[in-house]
């Protein structure tokens, strides 16, 4: 009785885990510089502004299913936009996260 319940209540710690998981990543970078990273199992993704690294490495390994070596995170500040010599505005800031996999193992993007 006991051990039933137990699994219960670990399927119920790994759904409220993936739920946590489900806003961390936003997308993918996909530029020239990304594509020769990738080449040395570096990968770099978009992530919330709120995430850590621990976060970050978990939501990779549950949605690509590979084994996460290091994480990287920069935050890239916000910029200002110029219409002539007025400000008119800013352009929002974001955190990337650099990744690395483990040698043998890749993570498929797909370029728009």
């Amino acid at each position: 009785m006991a051990l039933r319940v137990f699994k219960k209540q670990e399927e119920k710690s790994k759904e409220i885990k993936e739920q946590e998981l489900f806003g961390i990543l936003k997308s993918p970078c996909v530029t020239e510089k990304s594509a020769k990273l990738g080449e040395s199992n570096f990968y770099i993704f978009k992530v919330s502004k709120n995430s850590n690294k621990k976060q970050v490495k978990d939501a990779i390994e549950s949605q690509y299913r590979v084994e996460v070596e290091r994480v990287m995170i920069i935050n890239i500040p916000k910029k200002r936009k110029f219409q002539g010599r007025k400000i008119s505005g800013f352009k929002s800031g974001f955190k990337k996260a650099i990744v690395k996999v483990k040698q043998g193992q890749k993570i498929e993007i797909i370029g728009k």
